[in-house]
């Protein structure tokens, strides 16, 4: 018996060794791709969709999101977005048809400092889906990890409605949204090893040294020493090593081009994270006030960075996108 398990495993693909440990997540707005790598769960965010909206097999789902917003609305702004919000919900929508579990919407990054703004939004959304026939227990609203999102996030928590905290990369704002109860939260290991290589002129690291893994293997091993409700999903990748170096966080969202990759590799994959593990940890539980909060995110350079530069980049492409639809509404 043992020898023929031996040579099942080494058959296995990174991916589904990978699948085996962790929940897999396509970080896409490609249906194809989610035929095709059969993930659980999606994640969007106005970059892919943008991307996905210029190609042309989606443009009938631009045709209903501009027909939606001109029976719906009355003036050209009110109608922009309005087209954008359902276009979101559309791709959504298509996406949850392909994988069993989840898909995450984001909310716009221009509402990243508005507490109001951002619940009117997550239950734009959520209205949305459910006039759709999608629950609520399906869909994870994405917001900005800034204070202002972190407070909303809260307030739609506790109305059912489940949240992704994206742009998180510091501990601070981790340690926030688990104190906030919040669902999910998407820890950016890529862009965490974007900074270093950038300051530190280091090309590249051991997977166990990566500073974007050493990142997210801290938040796992807290909220597992803790006992925390939130879950945490890596993201933001840049090679296979990071994802393997995770294996047995709880999610991991990956990019089309590197599931490619994994599921082209037979090479072994061992679990990293565990919950065993991190309970005989010796840490210490922190609680942060607002002040506290400001303050050790502000210490911490890379995140400053990182969380300012995210919400610029998401804000043009939301910008982009409207432009795209504003043109198509004329």
């Amino acid at each position: 018996m043992g020898e023929p398990e031996a040579k099942v495993a080494k058959m296995s693909s990174a991916l589904e060794q990978l699948k085996s440990k962790t929940i897999v997540v396509a970080d896409t707005g490609d249906f194809e791709a989610m035929k095709k790598y059969k993930p659980t769960d999606a994640t969007t965010n106005p970059s892919l969709i943008l991307a996905a909206s210029k190609m042309e097999q989606y443009q009938p789902l631009v045709d209903q999101a501009i027909a939606y917003a001109k029976a719906n609305g009355t003036s050209i702004d009110e109608q922009v977005e309005l087209a954008s919000d359902r276009l979101f919900v559309l791709f959504g929508t298509e996406i949850l048809k392909l994988i069993p579990g989840r898909v995450s919407t984001e909310v716009d990054a221009r509402l990243s400092f508005d507490v109001g703004g951002s619940i009117a939004k997550g239950r734009q959304f959520i209205k949305m889906y459910e006039e759709a026939g999608i629950p609520r227990e399906r869909i994870l609203i994405k917001l900005s990890t800034t204070w202002e999102g972190i407070q909303a996030a809260k307030v739609l928590e506790a109305e059912g409605i489940h949240c992704n905290m994206t742009l998180l990369f510091s501990f601070a704002q981790a340690v926030c949204c688990a104190e906030a109860g919040v669902t999910l939260i998407s820890p950016f290991v890529g862009r965490i090893y974007d900074f270093f290589v950038k300051a530190t002129g280091q090309k590249t690291f051991e997977p166990l040294d990566d500073p974007g893994v050493k990142s997210v293997t801290k938040i796992y091993n807290y909220y597992k020493k803790f006992d925390y409700k939130t879950v945490v999903m890596g993201a933001s990748f840049r090679n296979t090593d990071q994802i393997k170096a995770l294996c047995g966080c709880d999610l991991l969202t990956i990019s089309p081009g590197l599931l490619e990759e994994l599921s082209q590799s037979n090479v072994t994959v061992p679990m990293q994270l565990s919950q065993e593990a991190a309970k005989s940890l010796d840490l210490e539980k922190i609680s942060l006030t607002e002040k506290q909060y400001r303050w050790m995110l502000n210490e911490d350079e890379m995140a400053v960075n990182k969380l300012s530069e995210g919400i610029r980049k998401f804000a043009i492409d939301a910008v982009k996108l409207e432009n795209m639809i504003r043109e198509k509404l004329a």
